[in-house]
């Protein structure tokens, strides 16, 4: 039997899988452990340097551990503001074919076959069609659904390939 539900994505949760995208990879994880070496190498140098070069590198830190998240929630409410298609809401059918999307008059089919992986964060449940290209699925809007979704998922997909508890 098809699951159907629909989703409106809002900016929160875009950041959200911004936010995971980016700390689940090597780039997020390089620049905090590069935040702490800057506040590590500024407790070290304090007393033995000029106080505006500990102060210095105090900043540099605060800069690469504030800046990623706030430039990822400043271009979340950017990609919502300039898609039309995004900001509607998105009709989701899930049956033995896959994953088909739907919006007005147009839809998509995403078979089981082609989904790359299907990950559940504590907010989201992310199913990529390739390693950077994933439909957003809040949770909270899944509802009673995702129990439904985590099944048909565990039906067709590898194990490898599925995330979700």
């Amino acid at each position: 039997m098809p699951l159907k539900f629909d989703i409106t994505l809002t900016a929160e949760d875009m950041y959200r899988f911004n936010m995971y995208q980016t700390y689940s990879g090597f780039h997020g994880w390089f620049s905090i452990a590069f935040s702490i070496l800057i506040f590590v190498v500024a407790g070290v140098t304090r007393g033995k340097i000029e106080a505006a070069y500990t102060a210095l590198y105090i900043v540099f830190g605060i800069v690469f551990l504030v800046y990623p998240p706030v430039s990822l929630y400043l271009r979340s409410k950017r990609t919502l503001a300039m898609s039309e298609v995004l900001r509607g809401t998105l009709h989701y059918e899930v049956d033995e074919e896959g994953l088909h999307v739907s919006q007005k008059e147009e839809s998509a089919l995403l078979p089981w076959e082609q989904i790359y992986k299907m990950v559940a964060t504590k907010h989201n449940v992310l199913v990529y069609s390739s390693r950077i290209n994933a439909y957003v699925i809040p949770r909270a809007q899944l509802g009673e659904s995702y129990a439904a979704l985590q099944t048909q998922a565990a039906a067709h997909l590898p194990a490898y390939r599925l995330k979700m508890k």
